[in-house]
């Protein structure tokens, strides 16, 4: 019996080469900074219909440009042999409901350590506004389900990051630079309200709505002309 022929997978192209490369120096930079420990957490680049995300159970530093992990935006691998990682439904419903070009998934410790407090990351920073508003802490659910997944968007909405209870953070961004940043910024704001909470007898001052709205309007033409 003639066997059909295997879908066709696209090349490494050049642009999927440079995205690759920009993912697993971004992983690499999550464990670096210490916002992931060993192979936890997960991050992930759009080209075109090609989702590169980072293989399951590989440490980042033995990632190379003949590692590349690549799958459609329906899930189906297109690109490399190892096994994406398993975080890989959220990744994908980012990429499905927003522009986004990039996604970021960490454990971080103080992200996480306010995900088991609060429903809501409290406003004690401008820098709020750099992720649209108050951060979301999204419901409980099993790592690497739909139902993790759904319950991300729906703390993502209108938000580019949101926490994960008891598990940790995702963040969007057009680039990985700008995922990563906005990751960054997350944890140390996090880091600054459970250091501010810790004080006996004090609570945080908390910036206004209409403040942070303020501070998102301006953040907007942060940094140098493009």
């Amino acid at each position: 019996m003639t066997q059909s022929p295997s879908p066709r997978r696209p090349r490494l192209t050049r642009p999927l080469r440079q995205a690759w490369a920009q993912v697993v120096r971004t992983a690499r930079r999550t464990t670096a900074d210490g916002l992931v420990v060993g192979t936890s957490g997960n991050v992930s680049a759009r080209v075109g219909d090609t989702v590169l995300v980072t293989p399951s159970g590989v440490p980042y530093d033995r990632l190379g440009p003949r590692d590349a992990v690549g799958v459609d935006l329906d899930g189906r691998q297109v690109l490399g042999t190892l096994a994406p990682t398993s975080e890989l439904p959220m990744h994908l419903a980012v990429y499905r409901t927003t522009d986004a070009a990039a996604v970021v998934h960490t454990h971080a410790v103080h992200a996480t350590a306010v995900s088991t407090l609060v429903d809501e990351v409290p406003a004690i920073h401008y820098m709020t506004g750099a992720l649209g508003g108050p951060v979301r802490v999204a419901g409980y659910a099993l790592y690497g389900t739909d139902e993790l997944a759904d319950a991300m968007l729906e703390a993502l909405r209108d938000r580019s990051g949101c926490l994960l209870r008891n598990h940790g953070t995702v963040v969007h961004g057009a680039t990985l630079d700008q995922a990563y940043d906005r990751t960054a910024q997350l944890e140390w704001m996090c880091r600054v309200w459970l250091t501010a909470a810790a004080v006996p007898g004090r609570a945080p001052a908390l910036i206004p709505p209409d403040e942070l709205a303020r501070a998102a309007e301006k953040l907007h033409g942060y940094g140098q002309p493009r």
